[in-house]
């Protein structure tokens, strides 16, 4: 009986395995893909639908490129974050940093500050260090840039072959590319987000 519980158990585990490494391959592959599309930098206020809503497609930031990455392969994160948001507000920054009381459901998602709260809450939060094979494809890394401004990307397969370090997939300011970036900038969270 209990030889036949752990093999039970092992089937689910390798399952649950099998299942997160495909949907980080997938993210990884969505995330690659958007390099392919023109997008002007800009992040402006858009009142956008709900759910599914999306800012003009020629337009767009670096949380747009996770957004769109996850969208993509079936994902929602402005219905995933808006709801999480919705039931515990005080857990986000929302009123901290921009003076918020309630959420909105057009931004809330695009802010890295609000992205990093619902990965950590809903996924992973992985350690920060400066080994590149701690950052594995399909991982979500945050940064801030000078200035203060948070950025993020994602992980991919690609690797440069002269550092040895996976190239991101980002949006930080010429439109979505991939780039050998991992360490040129303070590293303020890790991440790995893959939902149930």
């Amino acid at each position: 009986m209990i030889k036949r519980i752990l093999i039970l158990m092992l089937i689910v585990w390798s399952t649950q395995s099998a299942f997160g490494q495909s949907f980080q391959e997938d993210l990884v592959t969505a995330a690659i893909e958007r390099t392919n599309h023109q997008v002007r930098y800009d992040g402006a206020y858009v009142s956008i639908k709900y759910p599914g809503g999306d800012v003009p497609e020629n337009t767009g930031v670096c949380t747009d490129v996770v957004i769109r990455s996850y969208r993509a392969i079936g994902t929602d994160l402005q219905k995933l974050v808006h709801e999480d948001m919705s039931s515990n507000f005080a857990a986000y920054p929302s009123k901290r940093i921009w003076g918020l009381s309630s959420t909105d459901r057009n931004i809330d998602h695009r802010r890295v500050p609000n992205l990093q709260t619902f990965f950590t809450r809903q996924g992973q939060k992985l350690p920060v260090t400066s080994n590149n094979s701690d950052y594995a494809a399909g991982d979500l890394v945050t940064w801030m840039l000078p200035g203060n401004l948070p950025h993020i990307g994602i992980v991919t397969d690609r690797i440069n072959s002269v550092t040895g370090n996976p190239l991101i997939s980002h949006n930080i300011g010429r439109g979505p590319e991939l780039s050998d970036m991992l360490f040129d900038y303070q590293i303020t969270g890790h991440y790995r987000y893959v939902p149930e």
